[in-house]
């Protein structure tokens, strides 16, 4: 099956929001955020930035495969 630009970057806009979330959100309930970006440590940063990429990766993927393989099935 073929994708059209549009739907790529729908399913990466929508997985990286979606990603965005989640890790900001882990990184608040494991206590790796502060309220000023300054105010953190080096790890600190590396671990929520590491949160952030990890979670867009996985969002984005999952939405295209269900974009793209998932919804051909109720069909």
């Amino acid at each position: 099956m073929s994708a059209s630009i549009f739907e790529i970057l729908m399913a990466v806009g929508l997985g990286t929001i979606a990603g965005t979330g989640i890790g900001l959100l882990i990184g608040f309930v494991t206590k790796q955020q502060k309220s000023e970006w300054s105010a953190m440590t080096r790890k600190k940063k590396t671990i929520n930035i590491a949160l952030v990429l990890f979670f867009s990766a996985v969002c984005s993927a999952g939405i295209a495969w269900y974009m793209f393989t998932g919804s051909q099935t109720a069909l």
